[in-house]
């Protein structure tokens, strides 16, 4: 069997308060495909790694 990588997921209420926002706009953002998640029965699982690369992404279009 081959070995999986050290991948940690979160749930959508950990990067809610990570990124310290509601639990919609997380949903919200991994509907609209900005946000990479896997779906494990009803409940939603992001990887730790595209958390940090969502908050560390440039925001445009504000100002």
């Amino acid at each position: 069997m081959a070995e999986l990588p050290d991948v940690r997921f979160l749930t959508v209420a950990e990067v809610a308060e990570l990124m310290r926002v509601s639990k919609m706009t997380v949903y919200r953002l991994v509907h609209a495909g900005e946000l990479p998640a896997v779906r494990f029965g009803r409940s939603y699982r992001v990887p730790e790694s595209a958390v940090v690369e969502a908050v560390q992404r440039p925001v445009s279009g504000v100002g």
